[in-house]
């Protein structure tokens, strides 16, 4: 049985770090339709907050570019959310998922961010090309 889409929003803004925060909330305040638990709310807004900081560290690496977040809540009970970049996209992918594997040379990144994503989603798909930019995708049902 194919799922139907109960409500659906997108976001776009700026590649500031000053716009995570405000992701990560609208995400959890538009997942709160769904009735979600705080442990819920928690793992949402954290997997979020590191998709945005992936894009603003890592795929446009302190240049300036657009993030756009899409988020649709279906009649399952499920959220999935979209999170991409238009920025520098990512060599190999299988190697970026690797815990503490990071391209930030400062020193500052622990390279825990896929994994993150990951344990805090039922599903998490990602898409990157070169140059191009890079699609997080993650999905999680809602008790």
């Amino acid at each position: 049985m194919k799922r139907k889409i109960m409500n659906e929003m997108k976001l776009c803004f700026v590649s500031d770090s000053r716009n995570e925060s405000f992701a990560r909330y609208s995400v959890t305040a538009f997942a709160a339709q769904l009735d979600p638990n705080m442990e819920e709310l928690a793992d949402i807004r954290t997997a979020v907050s590191e998709a945005v900081t992936n894009c603003i560290v890592h795929g446009y690496r302190g240049r300036s570019g657009k993030i756009t977040v899409d988020a649709k809540l279906f009649d399952d009970r499920s959220l999935k959310i979209r999170i991409s970049d238009r920025g520098c996209g990512i060599e190999n992918i299988d190697q970026a998922m690797q815990p503490l594997f990071t391209t930030d040379t400062s020193g500052e990144r622990g390279g825990m961010g896929f994994a993150i994503m990951q344990s805090f989603s039922d599903r998490l798909d990602v898409n990157s090309k070169p140059g191009r930019g890079t699609t997080v995708t993650m999905t999680k049902k809602l008790k």
